[in-house]
């Protein structure tokens, strides 16, 4: 069935191809505008790099979860780089969970190229795709990626979505056409995007905190009270294995019939959060070539002092997650891919011991390590039952931190 089913999507794909006459290496076409403006917009010091181009594949892939178990998912690759002529060839059954991190500086101007190469396992499908920044101030609708509203991408062809990056903060990107399905499939990622404050001259007084070359903050704060040695993502997720194998064999289940039992960081459940390795799939098993598919681990390594930013979303399509941070305070200092403060400029963060997220959330944590005990500490859900790997205990939402001695 799976030789029958690789022949049927090679016709497929490529019969369409030859069909309208167009020639494999003219059917991925990138497109990209170098920086030739002398203008330094995104202010690090060099006025020929703030135009960014990266291109992504959509379509089929596997990957693994904590206790073994092979799932089929919908997803991105990054193709940057790779010959348009490539591509197609390159990216299928190649899909990465979660899709890749895209991390861009405030200032920029984003050229992403997107390709779909189609559903080789399941060549019967033609699903579309598109990309949606999720609450990024998105001023053209066609780029904006909700399919009543802009373009979606057919098989075999690609689309240069532009965007001028002009706000810092934590965000998300996933597929829009048939969300519910494509999202809970795989197809999402984390985006961040780093403030212009990161770039300010040597020695700026910051309203009494004075900034270095170096420093790092999550947004403009004006004072400091974003800075932060070390981030890290942790974007929650979780998948129904009935309606990954359903969409292997036959068709989705019905929406309201999923049950996730794989909760996960990150696209992994523990112990694979804290391995910071790339890990492969076992595709073979399913007939297909074993690839990397899971590449964003969830290990927090910080030393005594310093503050941890933790880049928090969830793109849940089931369910609330909360998550805690056992023997180390949170300040939640950004939420909805905002800085918290109050229309006068009244600081409205807060201390708290845990965070809930629903799907489409965003928050940013600072966890302040001075005067913590060096050693291991855990962050995890306070959703009991999202610790497991589907029957398996002590897995699931859950990951290190590793704290060590100045």
């Amino acid at each position: 069935m799976t030789t029958l089913r690789k022949v049927m999507a090679a016709l497929l794909i490529f019969g369409v191809i030859a069909g309208l006459a167009i020639p494999l290496e003219a059917a991925v076409k990138t497109q990209y505008v170098p920086d030739t403006d002398p203008e330094d917009s995104d202010g690090d010091g060099d006025p020929f790099n703030d135009h960014v181009l990266i291109h992504m594949a959509a379509g089929d892939g596997f990957a693994n979860m904590a206790d073994g178990k092979l799932q089929y998912i919908f997803g991105f690759t990054d193709v940057t780089g790779v010959p348009d002529g490539m591509i197609i060839m390159h990216a299928m059954v190649g899909a990465d969970w979660p899709s890749p991190t895209i991390r861009l500086r405030e200032g920029q101007k984003l050229y992403l190229n997107l390709t779909n190469v189609g559903m080789m396992v399941r060549p019967d499908l033609f699903d579309p795709h598109t990309i949606h920044w999720h609450g990024f101030p998105q001023a053209a609708p066609i780029f904006d990626g909700v399919p009543d509203a802009s373009v979606s991408i057919n098989m075999g062809s690609t689309l240069t979505y532009y965007y001028n990056v002009v706000e810092p903060g934590t965000f998300i990107w996933h597929c829009h056409v048939e969300a519910t399905e494509h999202m809970q499939m795989g197809m999402l990622a984390n985006l961040w995007v780093l403030p212009m404050q990161d770039n300010l001259p040597d020695n700026t007084d910051l309203n009494g905190f004075t900034h270095h070359t170096g420093y790092t903050y999550v947004y403009n704060d004006g004072d400091g009270s974003t800075y932060y040695d070390v981030t890290y993502p942790l974007q929650l997720h979780s998948f129904d294995p009935d309606f990954h194998d359903a969409s292997f064999t036959v068709q989705p289940l019905p929406f309201a019939m999923m049950h996730d039992k794989y909760p996960m960081f990150n696209g992994r459940g523990y112990p694979d959060t804290v391995d910071t390795n790339d890990l492969w799939n076992t595709a073979m098993d399913a007939g297909y070539m074993n690839r990397q598919a899971q590449k964003v681990d969830s290990l927090i390594m910080a030393t005594v002092g310093e503050k941890v930013s933790l880049r928090v979303t969830s793109l849940s399509t089931t369910e609330f997650f909360t998550v805690t941070s056992l023997g180390i305070p949170m300040k939640v200092i950004g939420q909805g891919s905002r800085l918290r403060r109050g229309p006068t400029g009244l600081d409205t963060s807060y201390m708290t011991t845990s965070v809930t997220l629903g799907g489409g959330e965003a928050k940013d944590v600072i966890l302040d390590t001075a005067g913590i005990e060096p050693g291991t500490y855990f962050v995890y859900t306070t959703n009991l039952r999202n610790l497991c790997n589907n029957t398996e205990d002590f897995g699931g939402m859950m990951t290190e931190i590793r704290l060590s001695a100045p």
